[in-house]
């Protein structure tokens, strides 16, 4: 069965991927104001996600960058109409940090830098009215420390802020301060790793509960670590650790690339591109699940190698010679409420400099059952270019799950069509249906077209976007997409 899953996820990418249907649909638009983002946040994607649909499905909220001295939160209903608009100024020194919803506000944190401080703010936003509240500074730190953070819990109910305490550039504890979604302090923590001998990208995680995870890459990339640290007085510290990285047959592998999610079940994933590290070579994907409760346990899924087998399929999904795979990123670990997880990573680079254009291309998805055991795997094929006014925000995907299915998003230019594409993926064999074309016409020149920041879906049938119709056109706009 396992054998027959594979076969049927790679033969839909390779017979469905060139087909290309239209989705019978209603469309809907309005305008929208829109300044493309400059400086480092282009890159790094500190808020990839600016609209947020609400929990009722009365509408969405969208935090727009509308001109070079704030951002605006909007309002809609689901027929894009504007019940509000509240400008968030954005002075000297400011940028965006985060940006989150709870059931009754929108939270916007911004970091300030100086020459001798710096700290991260919080403007609270009524989803109600649009009034904004008093802004709350909920962590400081010295101009010279690290940057501070912050993580909102994947329903908006409790916002975490941190900061880095560091001896000669290493972490040697983090300060955290835990507040509930009206922003009321409710703890403060402080998480101490001075027995640790290295270590390198942690990062901290809040759960709709008020339950803290630090993640951790340890022992010279090779291990994944999960510390677990309960809201209130508790003081008890559950640490999981699994060695991904080693030495295989007289190659040292190491963690290449590594992500954890916290899922709104208050379960914790880790996904792991591991590399040869001499030679950069991939080698393994590696998938570990952290079960906190009871005595606490792992479910270490086993690897997926990087085989000449698997070249060969990259190969043919792509129209390219692969002769090793690299620019591979992890994007998203999907959770289907039958419990099985997918996990998606893409290929993306930049052609060189600062004003190149940057490309992403295709996309690897591998399946695995409720008891962690991998079922499937496919490969998507795609090529995108985006100018590098709005670098990797104008490519890559867009995803959601909706029962057994994944949707994927994509803008892409098929059959000398430039247009946002939807594909479904069958979350228990890997099925990968034909692209359907959601007939917006997006324009294919090298200015602003699409901007996947706001994507998002409302429900399984509908879908928002912010695109640019035509090359005739200067504007963008705001897009609702019904699908039938």
């Amino acid at each position: 069965m396992l054998q027959r899953a594979v076969i049927i996820g790679l033969m839909s990418g390779a017979l469905l991927g060139n087909a290309v249907s239209a989705v019978a649909q209603k469309t809907k638009s309005a305008p929208f104001s829109y300044l493309p983002e400059q400086g480092t946040d282009r890159y790094d994607m500190r808020v990839p996600h600016k609209t947020l649909a609400l929990a009722d499905g009365s509408g969405f909220i969208i935090l727009a960058h509308q001109s070079a001295g704030g951002y605006a939160v909007e309002r809609y209903d689901i027929d894009l109409k504007k019940q509000w608009s509240t400008t968030i100024p954005v002075g000297p020194g400011e940028t965006l940090e985060a940006f989150g919803r709870g059931s009754q506000q929108a939270l916007v944190v911004l970091h300030h830098k100086d020459d001798d401080s710096q700290n991260l703010t919080v403007v609270p936003v009524s989803l109600q009215s649009g009034q904004k509240g008093a802004a709350k500074m909920v962590m400081s730190a010295p101009a010279r420390d690290r940057r501070p953070g912050v993580n909102i819990s994947p329903d908006g109910g409790r916002l975490l802020a941190f900061r880095y305490l560091t001896s000669n550039q290493q972490v040697k504890s983090i300060a955290a301060t835990l507040f509930d979604q009206n922003l009321a302090q409710l703890e403060e923590k402080t998480y101490d790793f001075r027995t640790l001998s290295d270590f390198f990208s942690p990062a901290v995680h809040v759960a709709n509960d008020g339950t803290q995870y630090v993640t951790l890459i340890s022992e010279g990339m090779k291990k994944l670590t999960v510390r677990r640290y309960p809201a209130g007085p508790s003081t008890e510290i559950k640490v999981l650790g699994v060695p991904v990285g080693g030495v295989f047959g007289g190659r040292a592998v190491t963690v290449r690339d590594a992500r954890f999610t916290v899922l709104n079940d208050g379960s914790l994933y880790a996904a792991a591109l591991c590399a040869d590290y001499q030679t950069g070579e991939y080698y393994s994907l590696k998938v570990v699940k952290y079960d906190f409760s009871g005595n606490g346990d792992m479910k270490f899924s086993p690897e997926f190698r990087f085989t000449p087998a698997y070249l060969t399929e990259v190969s043919k999904a792509s129209g390219l010679d692969v002769k090793r795979l690299d620019d591979i990123y992890l994007g998203e670990l999907l959770l289907t409420p039958e419990q099985q997880l997918i996990v998606v990573a893409e290929k993306h680079y930049e052609e060189g400099g600062s004003e190149a254009p940057v490309h992403a291309r295709e996309l690897h998805l591998f399946g695995y059952n409720e008891f962690g055991a991998p079922t499937w795997h496919s490969i998507v094929a795609k090529d995108q270019v985006a100018p590098a006014v709005d670098s990797y925000t104008g490519i890559g995907f867009r995803a959601a799950v909706f029962g057994g299915t994944v949707q994927l998003l994509t803008l892409e230019n098929i059959n000398k069509k430039s247009d946002l594409y939807l594909r479904r993926v069958n979350a228990q064999t890997g099925v990968v249906s034909a692209p359907e074309r959601l007939k917006l016409n997006v324009a294919d020149d090298q200015q602003l077209a699409y901007v996947k920041d706001f994507t998002a879906w409302l429900n399984e049938k509908t879908i928002i976007g912010v695109s640019r119709p035509s090359k005739k056109s200067a504007a963008l706009q705001l897009d609702k997409i019904v699908i039938k």
